[in-house]
């Protein structure tokens, strides 16, 4: 090639101006110097030839006959230098020459096609670079009219037809006409058919039908034209060998379409493997070669696509790297610096989002004002240019809170949209950027038009986007999100309904593997909780967190989105913990909280989000467990947030209300005024932030209003109070009927006037106080925590001021509670929640009743309030013979509810955090078919809780004497079966009886290690002369005659003391024992369900007799094999059957198995009581304990008697008494009409002779085992052994339980 140049160099020295063969040297030397110079690109090269060019036109004037040569050949330089250099005025010379050339070649001239081509070609660059529409419009046509020149075997047919499809491709990306796109597509197959395998210009059809392809895929979504367009990618790619000048361009473009793939359907092995081909391309573009800056950003693009979807710190960095260096090879004036300028922006914006650092916004937004500057208007990029500059603006505005950025931000996108007009590709994009930003200044100014213009705007945009378009997931998300700012402003359930079924919708449209889908699964997430705080639907609550904890798994720990993620759903377990009360849900909402923390360091601009939930977490959680330093440590995290949102940040609202809040607290604990103050005018402060029709306003109002009450109680100032009760009235207001809220603010409003009234003894505000409480009895929606909450604050005021809606007060509270807790009795961990929410409740409701007179009422509540745990579990074990009978329907319905009552009880304690909302759905499936028995006739009142005349039938064989403690009196009532209950007041206190029975439990502790027989002897006569006495009278003027039986029913600390064994204690005075015949039952429901329980198979009785002396949990039972002994040789010849486990063969599951198919056990064995945790209380067998959760979880069929010869088988939890979770209570539960246990710890050898006494009298004259004789043979086994001399403990150790 140097020969060549020099060759022309030499030949052209011979011949001087004005020789006749000087013309063709010149153009001989130029056409050489421009061989060299597409050989090697040495730019002197390509000058030379362009003045070579100029010099030889002047030869070639007007009329010369290779004028049009000439100007076609210096035009065609001038565009080759413009290519590498981009100087303008070279394309303008360019066409000038080109137009020119064309005037030389009228229409039938055969040099006219090329003419017409390189004009367009010409025109479409110039396009390309200053984005004059008319250039591309010209260019079109020219091109149009070459490919009518050209027959269909012309040989540049198929690069005419190119030239057409490239240039209606690039109006459609000016302008979005989707004609354009497809003709451009069908243009470039015909091509491509033109030039078949082994045509020289096949790469280049493949790669512009790919390129088009590419960009349908784009717009549409449809999955064939990505694929098509890789396939046809990897065939150009084997076209072009390693050394191939080509191959560099196939590989980026490869790499291009598989990372729109990845961006579709999110298989990772897409995105890598389009990273691994960008950094192949690269190698063949080396330092100093044009399209570096290209690739450079392309690698740089795939690697922050890797970064948003896995979090790798090192891949946005890098991405970062490559983007600055593409730029600094784009220098001022480069036509393509403003994608570079906007490539780096974008880049450090993702950054930002994980980092948090200001400075890589900051330095965003100027590099996205830069870029904008270099784009005209009338420009094609200037579109995409104003929504990157939008959108970081945005960002700042929510870092920052500084709303000129957000108005900016939504000028700059109304801009854009009307740069793309109806019918333009983008415009769904510019549609759903100003309907985003109009939605944040929304929740920021809380004007309306802005969200109603936000709905209509991402409705628009949904239009636009065809099914399955890769931007329609977003599209519905957004649109769910405006929909969900307005329910929230206006509380219309169908657009919260509608929200969440648009989440859905974009859920489903990003399945398993797609780089969105943690992002789809949040979104849902926060609908499903905003509905559950709007109406209290457990399962959307749980699912919340399950949806939640789905799309915390899909994020690695380095990812961006992660510690949002981790906030969430620390704020839904939160949600529930306040729903419910699981102190786990709180536990783990902390733990979460700090996790999120760990990744916003400090300077990170979005540290003040994890430390704000974090600050409510811990609040909450001194709420629950009295932790002063919770406390403190949540003030001093509230405090910080402050610091980090100053004056006109959007959130300061927020975090001036959770200090003051916190503050509030630290003064109710320690009484500091000065806490108060600054908690009123931090309340005051964010009161003010907050516009009248913004969605939290109604919350701020309550919390100064609170506070105010607090400062009212203290010091006593009535403007505080008054301005407290206008704050509450306008708070109301804001919660219409349904709202979660309402039910809390009603009861703030009406403790307000309640003080109010007993201040100034205004009546009037006495009787609004209780008509506010009334409206709580209506409640229709599902019922929460602080429901419950605001029905005891009824319950405290009605109380307080001896009101007659007490009664309706408890029983309401009652209603609730049962509610509330029918969620949370598939596991044992939620006990602790039952008994804070029941506590005192069943017993202060029939000491009202008392009061009142109601007795029968109180008979009725303290049943509803008491064993919750037991009444509800029974309820999955009902006889439903009745409804099996009631015709198909009923049959039908009977048989649903025993499948579900069947998984609910197998379910019990065993379900996983993952299951519990799975037991929950159970639960409230179970709810919906009790529901539809109840619409049948004659089963209205199927399942609810008993009326008194129901309750009644306890006393059928006996009368029931319900012993009651409670803050207001202490009581006793004769429950009788054919008359109305009898009333014995006590001349005794609560706390009285807590005395008692503390004095009584430290005794039964010793017993057996020392002589505490005195002491005994005194607790028992204190119990007949303040309780048992007074009762016995009752019974002898009621004619209950001598040696008859009664039932004890005892509450609250009662349930700890030995009644049964109550007298003087003195010569020739009776004790209770030589009186009447005791047994106890925990509720009068428990009592008739045993009555009703008749074994279906009386013919046969088999008996199993469990002996577990060697256990590894307490010292050696000697007397367990003769116990067991003894039982075999009296019952042997009277049962059916009788199987006896003893030691190695008694097992857990030996236990159970027998229990399958024996309706009488004997249990002799170490009982365990767990007082902490009670569910755990077990009988000792050979390889591990016999939980009570196991008992619950069995299904045994017509179970009869129980004699459980073990310790402490009575003794369940201290701290609620009124539960009755014992071993006894949990065989009585399972089935067991008839139960023998213990109180406190059996002498081995004692219990031998009882049980030798016992089961003589238990089998009846024709010689059968009859479980209602347990009473009488226990009451005759124990008076033998007081002939025994036997100490007192021990005789009175055992009681009975059942019929």
């Amino acid at each position: 090639m140097a020969d060549d140049v020099e060759q022309c160099r030499a030949a052209l020295e011979r011949y001087p101006l004005g020789h006749p063969d000087r013309s063709q040297s010149l153009n001989d030397l130029a056409v050489s110097l421009r061989d060299r110079f597409m050989q090697r690109g040495t730019p002197s090269d390509l000058d030379e030839c362009i003045e070579l060019y100029r010099a030889l036109l002047l030869l070639r004037p007007p009329g010369h006959s290779d004028r049009w040569l000439s100007l076609n050949n210096l035009a065609a330089s001038l565009r080759n230098r413009f290519t590498v250099r981009h100087i303008s005025s070279d394309l303008d010379e360019s066409i000038e020459l080109n137009r020119a050339a064309l005037l030389l070649c009228p229409p039938g001239h055969p040099d006219r096609p090329p003419s017409l081509n390189n004009l367009a070609v010409d025109l479409l660059d110039r396009f390309r670079q200053r984005g004059a529409p008319s250039d591309l419009d010209e260019s079109i046509e020219l091109n149009r009219a070459v490919l009518l020149l050209l027959p269909t075997s012309h040989s540049y047919r198929s690069l005419s037809l190119s030239n057409l499809a490239l240039s209606l491709w690039d109006r459609f990306m000016q302008r979005g006409v989707p004609s354009d796109l497809d003709e451009s597509i069908e243009l470039n197959r015909a091509a491509l058919l033109l030039r078949p395998p082994g045509h020289s210009d096949r790469p280049q059809s493949l790669n512009a039908l790919t390129l088009s392809l590419r960009e349908r895929f784009s717009q549409r979504g449809v999955l064939s034209d990505i694929d098509k367009c890789i396939e046809l990618h990897r065939a150009a790619l084997v076209l072009f060998p390693l050394d191939h000048p080509d191959r560099p361009t196939s590989l980026n473009n490869l790499a291009l379409s598989l990372g729109d793939r990845f961006r579709q359907q999110g298989v990772p092995s897409d995105l890598d493997e389009s990273i691994e081909l960008h950094r192949a391309a690269l190698l063949f573009r080396p330092p100093g070669h044009s399209d570096r800056p290209q690739f450079l950003n392309a690698l740089a693009l795939r690697l922050r696509d890797r970064f948003s979807q896995r979090g790798v710190l090192s891949d946005i960095d890098e991405c970062i790297e490559l983007n600055r260096a593409a730029l600094l090879l784009r220098p001022p004036g480069h036509s393509d610096r403003s994608t570079s300028l906007n490539n780096l922006a974008l880049s450090l914006r993702e950054r930002f989002s994980q980092q948090g650092i200001s400075s890589d916004l900051d330095e965003s937004i100027e590099l996205n004002r830069a870029a904008l500057l270099l784009f005209p208007l009338g420009h094609s990029g200037r579109p995409t240019s104003l929504n990157n500059l939008a959108i970081s603006l945005g960002d700042r505005f929510r870092q920052r809170g500084v709303l000129s950025d957000l108005d900016e931000s939504i000028e700059l996108n109304r801009a854009a949209l009307l740069l793309r007009p109806p019918g333009h590709s983008d415009r769904p994009i510019s549609l759903s950027n100003l309907a985003l930003s109009l939605r944040e200044r929304f929740n920021q100014q809380g004007i309306p038009s802005d969200l109603d213009e936000s709905i209509e705007l991402n409705r628009a945009a949904l239009l636009l986007f065809p099914l399955n378009h890769s931007g329609q997931p977003t599209s519905l998300n957004n649109l769910a999100l405006s929909l969900g700012d307005r329910f929230r402003q206006q509380g219309v359930p169908s657009d919260l309904d509608e929200s969440i079924e648009l989440d859905r919708a974009a859920l489903l449209l990003r399945p398993t593997g797609h780089p969105d889908r943690s992002q789809s699964l949040s979104n849902l997430a926060l609908s499903l909780r905003e509905r559950f705080s709007q109406r209290g639907v457990p399962s959307d609550l749980d699912e919340s967190i399950e949806l939640h904890r789905a799309a915390l798994l899909l994020l690695p720990i380095s990812h961006s989105g992660r510690p949002a993620c981790l906030n969430n759903l620390a704020h839904s377990l939160q949600d529930r913990f306040k729903q419910w009360g699981i102190p786990s849900d709180l536990d783990e909402s902390i733990e979460l909280n700090r996790a999120a923390l760990l990744l916003f360091p400090s300077g990170h601009s979005h540290r003040w989000f994890p430390l704000n939930n974090l600050a409510l977490s811990l609040r909450d959680r001194f709420m629950l467990r009295d932790v002063s330093s919770d406390l403190d440590e949540s003030i001093e995290l509230n405090r910080a947030v402050l610091l980090l949102l100053p004056p006109g940040h959007s959130y300061r609202s927020l975090s001036l209300t959770n200090l003051a809040a916190s503050l509030r607290d630290r003064f109710v604990l320690q009484d500091v005024s000065s806490d108060l103050d600054e908690s009123i005018e931090l309340y005051r402060a964010a009161l003010l932030l907050l516009p009248p029709s913004h969605s939290f306003r109604a919350t701020s109002l309550s919390n100064l209003a609170v506070s105010l009450q607090d400062r009212f109680k203290q010091r006593g100032v009535l403007s505080d109070i008054d301005e407290s009760i206008e704050l509450h009235r306008t708070a109301l207001l804001l919660y219409p009927p349904g709202h979660s809220d309402r039910s809390q603010s009603l009861s703030n409003l009406a403790i307000a006037l309640g003080n109010r009234s007993l201040q100034q003894d205004v009546p009037s505000a006495l009787d609004e106080t209780f008509s506010l409480f009334l409206q709580l009895s209506h409640i229709s929606r599902a019922v929460s925590r602080s429901d419950l909450t605001a029905a005891k604050s009824w319950i405290t005021s009605a109380e307080k001021t001896n009101h007659p809606s007490a009664l309706v007060a408890y029983q309401t509270a009652l209603e609730f509670l049962d509610q509330h807790v029918s969620l949370l009795l598939s596991s044992s961990h939620h006990f602790d929640v039952v008994r804070i929410a029941s506590a005192s409740l069943a017993v202060d409701a029939f000491s009202c009743g008392i009061r009142h007179g109601m007795l029968t009422t109180a008979v009725e509540l303290v049943e509803h309030g008491r064993a919750v745990f037991w009444t509800q579990l029974a309820r999955f074990r009902t006889t439903l013979d009745e409804l099996s009978m009631a015709r198909d329907t009923g049959a039908a319905l009977a048989e649903e509810l025993k499948q579900l009552s069947f998984r609910l009880r197998n379910a019990f304690d065993q379900s996983t955090e993952d299951q519990s909302s799975h037991i929950r759905q159970l639960t409230m499936q179970w709810d919906d078919v009790v529901s539809r028995i109840r619409m049948l006739p004659d089963f209205s009142r199927f399942l609810l809780p008993p009326l008194f005349s129901d309750l009644q039938l306890a006393a059928k064989e006996g009368p029931v004497i319900i012993v009651n403690a409670s803050q207001y009196s202490c009581d006793t009532l004769i429950v009788l079966k054919d008359q109305n209950p009898v009333h014995v007041p006590l001349k005794m206190t609560q706390t009285e009886v807590s005395d008692l029975s503390s004095e009584f439990q430290s005794i039964a502790e010793q017993f057996g290690s020392s002589n505490l027989q005195n002491k005994l002897v005194g607790i028992l006569r204190k119990l007949w002369h303040h309780i048992v006495y007074p009762v016995v009278q009752a019974l002898g003027v009621l004619n209950i005659c001598s040696g008859s039986r009664i039932w004890w029913c005892p509450t609250a600390e009662f349930t700890l003391l030995p009644l049964h064994a109550a007298g003087p204690y003195e010569r020739e005075r009776d004790n209770l024992p030589q009186i009447y015949i005791s047994s106890y039952t925990p509720t009068l429901a428990a009592l008739i369900r045993a009555r009703q329980h008749v074994s279906l198979c009386t013919s046969t009785q088999h008996f199993a007799a469990i002996g577990q002396g060697n256990s590894d949990r307490g010292k050696e039972l000697r007397c367990v094999a003769p116990e067991v002994a003894a039982i075999a040789q009296r019952l042997v010849p009277t049962v059916s059957s009788f199987t006896s486990l003893e030691d190695s063969d008694a097992t857990v599951q030996g236990v159970l198995d027998a229990l399958k198919h024996n309706q009488w056990l004997h249990l002799a064995c170490h009982g365990m009581p767990n007082r902490q945790r009670p569910f755990e209380s077990s009988f000792a067998m050979h390889d591990g304990p016999l939980m009570i959760k196991d008992i619950i979880r069995s299904n045994w069929d017509n179970p009869e008697f129980a004699f459980l010869s073990a310790c402490h088988t009575t003794v369940g939890d201290e701290k609620s008494p009124d539960e009755s979770i014992h071993l006894a209570a949990a065989m009585q539960f399972s089935g067991f009409r008839s139960v023998i246990g213990s109180m406190w710890s059996v002498d081995d050898e004692v219990a031998r002779q009882v049980v030798s006494a016992f089961y003589d009298k238990l089998v009846d004259d024709s010689g059968r085992l009859d479980c209602t004789r347990a009473a009488v043979a226990l009451h005759k086994a124990v008076k033998k052994l007081r002939r025994n001399n036997v100490p007192l403990e021990q005789q009175i150790v055992f009681v009975h339980i059942g019929i």
